[in-house]
Order: C-alpha cells, then structure tokens, then sequence
C-alpha cells in the first residue's frame, strides 16, 4: 500500500503526549477532542516565513517543529500534521484546498482536512488564523458552537471548480467569509507548490505581515506587527496598537518557544515590516 502523504514517519505517541490526548478510535466525539487540542496546542504564525528559514511543509520536517519543538506555523504546516494524526488513527482522511477572501479572484493558499465517518463528512479544520475548535458537518447551512464560537458551512454550486465549501464565523452579530474550500483532488506536490507562493511571493501577505495568533482561556489572540486583537465569545472585538516594546512579551504570553538569537532578529524583522 502506497503511503503518499509519508504518514509512517509520524511519531504518533508523541504527536498525542504534546496535544496531553490518548489515542481513541475513530468517532466524532475523538475527533472534535483532537481538533481542539491542536488548535490549543500550537500557534498559527509565519515566523519562519518572515525570517527566511523556513524547513518546509513535508511531514518530517514539520513534526520536528511542532511535536519536538512545540512551535507552530501556517495551514500547510498544519494540515501535513494534522491529517497524518488522523489516518494514523485510523480516520478516512481527505485533503483539500480552499480561498481566503473573494473565491472569484484569491488563489489556493488555505489547506484544510475532509474526515468521513460513517455516512457523514466533517470539515475539520486546525490550520486557520482563527480555526474552529471542533468539526463542522457538510451540510449546507450546518452550524458548530463549540466553546461560544459559532461557525456555519455554505455549499455553493454553478462555480467553474465544482461545488464549493464556504466556512463563515459570527462576527460580532454578522456572518464573515473565513475561506471557501472546493472538492478538487489533492496531492502531497499541491501543499509545496502553495506553500512556495505563500512564503516566497513578493506581495504575499505572509510576507509582508507579522501574524501570531492562538485560542487562549476563553479568548483568541492575533499579535501582528501594528496591532492586537482579542476575541471573546459573545462580546466586542478589541483590537489595539502593539505597543513599543511590546512584541517580545507577546510572543511569552502566546507561548513561542523560540531561541534567543531568533528571538531578537523576528523583533528586527517585525520592526521593518511596511506600517499602514
């Protein structure tokens, strides 16, 4: 049996000991306590993005920096990991790639995980900025509310990529576009190829942006380079000017183990980054 993905490289053990989950059969209920201690475990950022060193989204390389250094990263770093979990598990696991922003005009840079369980598919997807902390049911207009967060799934038809997925979050009492997913076949080539535009494009917003963000207590927090924003279920979003300073605490209380020479040159590279 062909292993394309190269799920055998993964250390499952200690894939499950990092999230603190053991291993259960598959199930709804697993899946949705694996996709939340995920989400929680690691950061979405593009630190290595921002200082050129990036190892790539191939499994061993992105297990050395999640599993074994507790660092996080972006959706095709997240998805390789996530999904290799998952058929390791025995999950019935497909890739896909979706659009952030308009579906009409934004390219294919978001990577998200398809699971079938019995009859029914769930979008379980933990590589976004501000990713669900559980799977969402295909169904058109399904909703999730996990944790106070509230999602909802939009199945679109009469596209030129076939029937799409739209993912949208409560915003503060309206609905916004998180990303549009499409059923398109998907290889391991796909995730280097959208990965190489996304870190190496010179207009590309992962390049000209700082982004840290994670599910905290009862909050979401996104650090950039100008700001930060805090979201709690149910209330206004805060969103303030990152103060002077201010970024070396940031990266302490989102938990970002990162070495000290690296440290103090992402503190130099934020600090150059185009203000607006």
């Amino acid at each position: 049996m062909t292993d394309p993905w190269n799920t055998g490289a993964l250390d499952l053990d200690a894939y499950l000991a990092r999230l603190g989950v053991s291993a259960a059969a598959p199930s709804v209920e697993a899946l949705a306590e694996l996709q939340q201690a995920h989400v929680r475990a690691f950061t979405f950022d593009n630190i290595d993005v921002l200082l050129e060193d990036h190892p790539g989204v191939g499994l061993p390389a992105v297990q050395e920096k999640f599993v074994g250094r507790g660092r996080g990263g972006y959706c095709f770093e997240h998805t390789t990991l996530f999904a290799a979990a998952l058929q390791r598990l025995g999950y019935d696991v497909v890739r896909h790639l979706g659009r952030v922003g308009d579906p009409l005009e934004a390219p294919r840079t978001h990577a998200v995980t398809v699971v079938t369980l019995g009859a029914e598919r769930w979008l379980a997807d933990a590589g976004f900025g501000m990713s669900p902390l559980g799977p969402i049911r295909m169904r058109d207009g399904a909703e999730d509310d996990t944790g106070g967060w509230t999602h909802r799934l939009r199945r679109v038809e009469g596209r030129a990529d076939g029937p799409t997925w739209e993912l949208h979050r409560d915003r503060d009492g309206h609905w916004e576009l998180m990303h549009t997913t499409d059923e398109l076949v998907v290889r391991p080539v796909d995730l280097v190829m959208g990965h190489h535009m996304t870190s190496t494009f010179p207009t590309s917003h992962f390049r000209r942006t700082l982004m840290i963000t994670r599910h905290l207590d009862g909050c979401h927090v996104t650090v950039t380079h100008e700001h930060v924003t805090t979201r709690r279920p149910g209330r206004p979003t805060e969103l303030r000017p990152l103060r002077d300073g201010e970024l070396g605490d940031q990266l302490d209380a989102l938990g970002v183990p990162l070495s000290a020479d690296r440290r103090a040159a992402l503190i130099e590279v934020a600090a150059r980054l185009p203000r607006s």
